[in-house]
């Protein structure tokens, strides 16, 4: 029927007759009729490789690269030249999981790698092998709670997360029979009298709070945990990797899960994606997180090797006992973010992180002196903040642009700026310049 299929005429009678029906068709009999599409497709003609690279060269031309200084989970962070071609290296570059421990020595490796690093920077004591992405390791994590929790099946979210993570929250919450219940914030923070209340009333599996918070706040989560545990209650942190690298880790909180994106060590924001998700935990819970461990271990020669040492996935036996039947994002960014990690160093990592919190706060200073601008909440702050603006938030927005400037993201009526390692005082000074017109 189609040249590029393998089957025959006689291939396909055979399956036809075999699920009994007359054609193929007829396969698509339940479909509506409303919403079948009859009309010509509307693809272009064929074309040479050299037309092709000029096809998508004018299309990439169209794009408007804008100085960013906006954040909201996604940061515009240094990305060493070296990765996107190490990356592509054969030992490395795999299609599919690696089972096969013999084949995938190179994957097995970069993965315990990734591992060991992210249970560093979190401080907590086990990694898996990523995540899809933040929010989807955020509503694992609350996932997790619940089955750890057993009878308890209500979470408690800080009003102060990213809003994309709550509403992926929201969305599997619904299909999973938990109750979300979402806290009280009080001047930019979590509730704790709110916190305090809703863990009284019981039947709580865990609580996720995320640091800095959306209004780029370093909130003190001192005694939450206490609190929590005291009512069988996990605590789940969600943040942004790379500014673990000085700030209080979730470990050191007393964490149970730490979750979050990993987008910030140096994969490009690429409009939108992909990016990697990050999962670490307790001992205690390994058992109960999703996606694959790596280990190492020694072959019958004695030499170094890797291997799955635990699989939580919907392939293997008790596939109804599944932890989740979508973890992993076949680990290709673990790997960007494994390659930035040990290039840049521990010492690397926490000065990029250092240079965005004093771009930061120096942007936030001029911004406040212009008289024009002031700070939502009167908080600490790392590479992100809230302000209010005097004037026609929209006019200024536009006046960003026309400059070649991405002027924060508006949000709670004011605007959320962000700064990175990338941007450079003239950078900033511009900014303030065009917004105290």
């Amino acid at each position: 029927m189609y040249k590029y299929f393998p089957h025959t005429d006689e291939d396909l009678r055979q399956m036809l007759e075999r699920v009994g029906v007359g054609s193929m068709d007829a396969l698509y009999d339940d479909i509506p009729e409303a919403i079948r599409f009859r009309d010509e497709y509307q693809l272009p003609q064929a074309l040479s490789e050299v037309e092709i690279r000029q096809t998508f060269r004018a299309l990439g031309s169209q794009n408007r690269l804008l100085t960013c200084f906006a954040g909201l989970g996604v940061y515009d962070h240094y990305t060493p030249a070296v990765i996107p071609q190490l990356v592509q290296r054969s030992e490395f570059l795999t299609s599919y999981t690696p089972y096969q421990a013999e084949v995938s020595q190179g994957t097995l490796h970069y993965i315990f790698e990734y591992q060991s690093m992210m249970a560093e920077l979190t401080g907590m004591d086990v990694s898996n092998a990523s995540m899809y992405d933040g929010t989807t390791a955020a509503a694992e994590a609350m996932m997790m709670a619940v089955a750890a929790g057993k009878k308890a099946n209500r979470v408690l979210v800080s009003g102060t997360l990213n809003p994309k993570t709550l509403d992926v929250l929201r969305t599997y919450a619904l299909h999973q029979g938990i109750d979300l219940v979402q806290l009280a914030v009080d001047d930019g923070v979590t509730s704790v009298p709110d916190l305090h209340a809703r863990l009284a009333e019981g039947g709580v599996a865990g609580v996720i709070v995320q640091q800095p918070n959306v209004y780029g706040i370093v909130e003190d989560y001192s005694g939450f945990a206490d609190a929590c545990h005291a009512q069988k209650a996990l605590l789940v942190m969600d943040s942004v990797a790379a500014d673990l690298a000085v700030l209080k880790t979730p470990g050191e909180w007393g964490a149970d899960i730490a979750v979050g994106d990993g987008q910030s060590l140096g994969i490009p924001m690429s409009f939108g994606g992909p990016y990697v998700g990050y999962m670490c935990c307790t001992e205690k819970l390994i058992r109960k997180m999703p996606g694959r461990i790596v280990g190492m271990t020694k072959d019958s020669r004695q030499q170094r090797a890797f291997v799955l040492t635990l699989q939580a996935r919907e392939q293997h036996i008790r596939r109804q006992k599944a932890t989740s039947n979508i973890c992993s994002n076949q680990s290709l960014m673990a790997l960007w973010v494994t390659i930035y990690m040990s290039l840049m160093g521990r010492q690397g990592v926490k000065e990029a992180a250092e240079l965005s919190y004093a771009g930061t706060h120096y942007l936030c200073d001029r911004l406040i002196e212009t008289g024009r601008f002031h700070l939502a909440f009167d908080k600490p702050f790392f590479n992100e903040f809230l302000v209010r603006y005097d004037g026609d938030t929209e006019q200024l927005y536009q006046r960003f642009l026309d400059a070649g400037i991405l002027g924060g993201v508006p949000m709670d009526g004011g605007i959320l700026f962000a700064v990175t390692e990338q941007r450079t005082k003239d950078e900033i000074d511009q900014l303030v310049n065009i917004a105290a017109l």
